[in-house]
């Protein structure tokens, strides 16, 4: 497919090299539905790499599986002029395994290539030509999907029966879709032209949520033997539900175990620790995506031979040993992943990428992730918590929400007790706890990480100089906010700095925030703080004798619309005392308090680092 020069990089416009890595000169989408159960996709990407930070969007990489079979793979190189380099050959494509180090089985595969090019600019296209045997999943178009990259044209187009119903929603997209009807088939055409690069800002919300998106869905749809409709998640849940129906038969000495487990226990929530316990301790998570298996779990039976299974399978799997209990649950889609938490909810599609379980109560209803050993019965933490999920029974789908958790929920609590001695060593003994949100990484830490790894990660986790770690322990209780708490004997040596006479002590020891942002007035973006919390951290410093105070860094209150600091200091006879507290709020903000949360962080960052000076106090009476 001649270019005829286009691929010029003179035919760029000046305004499109402007925070440009990347200038994709032309991306044609075209999805054609065929029937019910078949689709084909078509699509041309060229894109002009400015220099070495856009070699990464200069490959082609696609995969294939039973449902997708990659039918051709076309690709040139241009030089800064547009005319042709090479072309791409067959035997120049990789075919790769697409199996996760997770997967026991996987059907997927990878097509793979990349001309390696380092002449900049040049252009890499690609044309790949994409078949569907089944139509549960439609493209989505995003022809902006980073920062640096600037569009010259993208073009997405959808076409099928006439009589066929699509459905389709645009977000941050102006214009409507043209529509045009041939021989029976209709096809809905989208486009922009001239998208600047934009570069993300600090504390902005994920890109997904300021660039234009179109989505569009079946109503419809064919996977393999099963059928479904996706025009609401009512119609949705109810494919779902095919999948999973019938599959919670379990043998029976396990139904006998599940009836000896729950023998005595009067709550639902007692069954349900028992039985998520049981779960934990006698079955591991192995992805297995074959097919429509990718979908549709193992039966219960399977995973209770096997003791293994992925989260379908554990989830389905769970349900049964509830349901042997005489327990509801619903099966749940989820898109998991930290910084997951946002999807089009008024977009009924195919969005997820987990499944986990619901226990329905009258009050607050108890989710179970299936796939983990050791997470609290009840707690979704960052991984699922505070988004939509999909909940699916005989009924349909219903969209409910995953706990959110507020910042009383996630704590750091630091109550230290320290010495200082008179070479400026110090010894500190902290006594920590943290919850919800704030335990989720020091949880994964312990749970995966030798004592030695643990211990080199506490070596290297506190600002301060040179220091070792004398003693470390942790201790969890596992509940639906878990707590952990923390013990830790450090040695800092030279802590506090000696000049003559005066000592100069930071008290704040192991709590300095970081974060220091530079203003900026022509924000655009707003501003987005992801979850709440609170640290308080309590000190006591026990300083040599024949010292007194020289200057004492004042209190500081500050009260904002992101949240809220307090810090306080005082030295007595014997010790120094200092407060510390900080509540985060979370949230959307408008994009001209940017230099409000600018100014907040630089007086943390301030604050925290203050200083203490002490003097010797050389007035003490002589004895005679």
């Amino acid at each position: 497919m001649a270019n005829n020069g286009n691929y010029a990089v003179s035919n760029i416009p000046v305004s499109l090299l402007v925070n440009a890595n990347v200038v994709v000169r032309l991306e044609s989408m075209n999805f054609k539905l065929v029937n019910d159960g078949q689709a084909t996709y078509e699509s041309i990407l060229a894109v002009t790499i400015l220099n070495e930070n856009g070699d990464k969007y200069a490959g082609f990489l696609d995969y294939y599986d039973t449902f997708r079979d990659i039918k051709s793979v076309e690709g040139n190189l241009y030089d800064a002029t547009g005319k042709k380099i090479r072309s791409l050959k067959k035997k120049d494509i990789q075919d790769l395994s697409g199996v996760s180090d997770m997967s026991l089985m996987e059907s997927d595969r990878i097509k793979r290539h990349n001309f390696y090019h380092k002449v900049y600019p040049y252009t890499v296209e690609y044309i790949v030509e994409v078949k569907q045997n089944g139509t549960m999943f439609y493209p989505q178009w995003k022809p902006q999907g980073a920062e640096f990259i600037a569009v010259q044209k993208s073009v997405f187009s959808i076409t099928g029966p006439e009589a066929y119903q699509f459905r389709h929603k645009a977000y941050n997209f102006e214009g409507k879709p043209a529509i045009t009807t041939e021989k029976g088939k209709s096809t809905y055409t989208w486009q922009v032209e001239n998208l600047p690069a934009f570069v993300r800002e600090s504390y902005s919300q994920r890109i997904s949520e300021f660039v234009p998106v179109v989505l569009v869905g079946p109503t419809a749809f064919e996977m393999e033997k099963y059928k479904g409709d996706m025009s609401t998640w009512k119609d949705f849940g109810l494919f779902v539900y095919q999948l999973i129906s019938n599959r919670d038969k379990l043998p029976d000495n396990l139904k006998a175990k599940v009836h000896e487990l729950v023998k005595g226990l009067n709550t639902t929530e007692e069954k349900v620790n028992v039985l998520y316990n049981y779960l934990q301790k006698n079955t591991r998570y192995i992805s297995i995506q074959l097919g429509i298996g990718g979908w549709q779990p193992f039966d219960a039976k399977y995973v209770a031979e096997k003791k293994y299974g992925d989260c379908k399978a554990l989830t389905n799997f769970m349900a049964a040993l509830l349901k042997e209990a005489g327990i509801k649950s619903d099966y749940a889609l989820i898109r998991a992943g930290e910084g997951a938490t946002n999807m089009y909810d008024d977009f009924p599609s195919s969005q997820f990428n987990h499944v986990i379980l619901c226990v329905p109560m009258p009050k607050d209803s108890i989710w179970l992730e299936c796939t983990s050993q050791d997470v609290a019965a009840g707690y979704m933490g960052k991984f699922t918590g505070n988004r939509h999920a999909l909940l699916v029974n005989e009924t349909g789908g219903y969209l409910v929400r995953t706990p959110n958790y507020t910042a009383n929920d996630n704590l750091q609590i630091r109550n230290i007790s320290a010495r200082l001695l008179p070479d400026a060593t110090l010894e500190i003994k902290a006594r920590n706890k943290y919850t919800g949100l704030q335990q989720d990484d020091m949880h994964g830490m312990i749970s995966n990480l030798s004592k030695d790894k643990v211990k080199e990660y506490l070596q290297d986790n506190f600002s301060l100089t040179t220091y070792d770690i004398a003693s470390f322990d942790y201790k969890e209780l596992k509940q639906r906010i878990p707590i952990l708490q923390e013990n830790l004997d450090i040695t800092v040596y030279n802590y506090a700095t000696i000049t003559g006479k005066r000592l100069f002590v930071t008290p704040n020891l192991l709590t300095r925030s970081g974060t220091r942002l530079p203003a900026n007035d022509k924000r655009k973006q707003p501003v987005y703080l992801t979850y709440p919390y609170i640290d308080v951290d309590s000190v006591t410093i026990a300083i040599p004798a024949g010292y007194k105070a020289e200057s004492v860094p004042k209190d500081v209150n500050l009260d904002t619309k992101f949240g809220t600091y307090t810090s306080t200091t005082k030295v007595l006879t014997d010790k120094i005392v200092y407060y510390r507290k900080v509540q985060q709020a979370s949230g959307l903000f408008p994009p001209d308090s940017f230099n409000e949360l600018s100014t907040f962080y630089q007086d943390i960052y301030q604050s925290d680092r203050a200083r203490i000076v002490l003097v010797k106090d050389e007035t003490e009476k002589k004895a005679f």
